[in-house]
């Protein structure tokens, strides 16, 4: 009851932060300019995980590439559709009800700050689920809360599990160490792990960038 719980608040929390907006307001930040060889690389559509307002989106767009944006948000999905009319495909799914896609459907994920809000077993459930639509040598690239991001809310609120608190709205938000991002993607080869901080919101973000890649079977 108490997931279900977390799930609907979480929802609900996104949606109006995703209320309309246009295209011209959104910012894009350079962490992706790193990996722009694989980025480039990719012969399939790009999946953006968790794509909320459009910032790798736009980024990816403008690389011409080819991108499917994904969101828990139905606010969000709608403001990509009017935002990109670039963007030819779209879905709305929480990645707990799973990742609808097939077998290697991608060469590139990107999950950016859209990880974090999950327990244990969900967050193992939801990456082993990104191995799985990737290709073999296929690249994950996302970032993730530190547990070092106390603009926003590391050690705040109530742990309910190991780096992960109740937040005042009553959604759960996880804070990674290094060693919680090499535990969650062993089964990946890391090809780039760093802290870093971020200076698109108001406060400055600590957080750490991450590429991952699936081993060839």
């Amino acid at each position: 009851m108490i997931q279900q719980e977390y799930r609907q608040n979480s929802l609900d929390y996104w949606n109006n932060v995703h209320k309309e907006y246009n295209r011209e307001t959104i910012k894009v930040d350079d962490w992706l300019e790193r990996f722009d060889s694989i980025i480039e690389n990719s012969s399939k559509p790009i999946l953006d995980l968790g794509c909320g307002g459009g910032n790798d989106t736009l980024y990816l767009i403008s690389k011409g590439r080819q991108v499917i944006s994904c969101d828990q948000s139905e606010n969000a999905i709608k403001n990509i559709i009017k935002n990109f009319p670039e963007v030819k495909e779209t879905r709305c799914f929480n990645m707990l009800d799973g990742i609808p896609f097939e077998d290697d459907s991608f060469e590139v994920v990107i999950a950016d700050l859209c990880l974090h809000y999950f327990n244990d077993e969900d967050t193992r459930s939801i990456i082993s689920d990104i191995y799985r639509i990737l290709v073999p040598g296929g690249h994950l690239i996302l970032r993730v809360n530190s547990i070092n991001d106390v603009n926003h809310g590391a050690g705040q609120g109530e742990e309910i599990e190991h780096h992960v608190f109740e937040t005042e709205g009553k959604t759960i938000k996880r804070f990674f160490d290094e060693e919680d991002v090499r535990e969650y993607f062993k089964d990946f080869s890391i090809e780039y792990l760093n802290e870093e901080i971020m200076t698109r919101y108001k406060l400055e973000k600590r957080l750490f960038r991450v590429c991952v890649r699936k081993d060839n079977k």
